[in-house]
């Protein structure tokens, strides 16, 4: 069995040969500590030696496929962001009807050539692609993290045209993406971190109105096209996770360990057999922190409580520089053995 097909297996939740491994996406400033450490020089050189299971490459957060003819960012904020708080184009906005004179994205500016190549290079590894379509991020930056949850109370029409406006934006490019490079993806992989250190940064009702009918709609199209659904979101999101499930999603990443309710002791006791689990293996203070045999104690305890369908990986797929490379090799090898 090769890693494509054991990946495909335990997000369908069937009965796999082993348990499965993703490195994740290192920081950048990471990726030179682990050559220097494993003596490789480029990515798919090491993920080869680690026996990395699980290729992620999504247009335009690792390969650039969107081409403003002058150089603008897909959602560009027509601003100089400086922090989460800071009020955005639509922070003053009180007509829906004002939203449509903003510019919005085109699909003609699109170009699939390059991650087209990229995802042809990975043969026998698990594929996760899409856009990553991080709806509610942008959104929260076009107005402005407070702005945006006080207008959901103020103006919620004008937050479900932007939303709107954003999320069929990223619907349509994936239309595109899927038909054109379809072929070379086994699974439909975004995210929206909808959660905090504690809980989720909305209420449920809220979560329901402006989040879910989106979430389901991407959800759907990717089991349209024939995808496992695979879903990121950082922080506590135990309470809305029912949710998920029932929106059809088959995989969720990353399990932040240390936030609340978000251990594998929890998750498994109160979603084991109704979702496959990806990550886990805690990114906050068992990695940067622990010895090589802590990281594997770590490994054996998340796969006996969350396995089978489970895939070992960070609890924050970022490794960070503080993370030892010894660490990472305890990561790896625990997480097959």
């Amino acid at each position: 069995m090769n890693s494509r097909e054991r990946v495909r297996m335990l997000i369908a939740r069937e009965p796999a040969d082993h348990n499965a491994f993703w490195l994740g996406n290192p920081d950048p400033k990471t990726w030179p500590i682990l050559h220097d450490y494993f003596g490789t020089t480029t990515e798919e050189e090491l993920r080869v030696q680690l026996k990395d299971d699980f290729r992620w490459c999504a247009p335009d957060v690792h390969v650039r496929s969107y081409f403003h003819p002058k150089g603008r960012a897909m959602f560009d904020l027509q601003m100089d962001k400086t922090h989460h708080g800071q009020a955005g184009p639509f922070a003053n906005c009180e007509d829906p009807k004002a939203v449509e004179d903003y510019e919005w994205p085109k699909l003609e500016y699109l170009n699939f050539t390059d991650v087209k190549q990229t995802l042809s290079t990975f043969t026998d590894t698990y594929r996760a692609s899409g856009f990553w379509v991080p709806f509610y991020h942008h959104v929260m930056d076009l107005f402005g993290m407070e702005d945006y949850l006080v207008k959901m109370f103020t103006h919620p029409e004008v937050v479900q045209s932007v939303t709107d406006h954003v999320c069929q934006f990223y619907y349509d490019a994936n239309e595109r993406f899927f038909a054109e490079c379809g072929h070379l993806v086994d699974g439909y992989f975004f995210g929206n971190d909808f959660g905090t250190q504690r809980d989720t940064i909305m209420s449920p009702k809220l979560f329901d109105r402006f989040v879910m009918p989106w979430f389901k709609t991407f959800t759907d199209q990717g089991h349209r096209l024939g995808k496992q659904v695979l879903l990121h979101s950082c922080g506590s999101i135990h309470r809305v996770i029912p949710r998920l499930i029932e929106a059809g999603v088959d995989c969720l990443h990353p399990l932040q360990a240390k936030a609340a309710n978000m251990d594998a002791e929890i998750l498994a006791r109160d979603f084991k057999g109704k979702i496959t689990f990806l990550g886990g293996i805690d990114a906050q203070g068992v990695l940067p922190h622990g010895t090589p045999g802590e990281v594997k104690a770590e490994v054996n305890r998340v796969r006996d409580l969350l396995g089978p369908y489970v895939i070992i990986s960070p609890s924050h797929e970022a490794i960070l520089p503080d993370v030892p490379p010894e660490n990472v090799a305890a990561l790896a090898e625990s997480a097959q053995a």
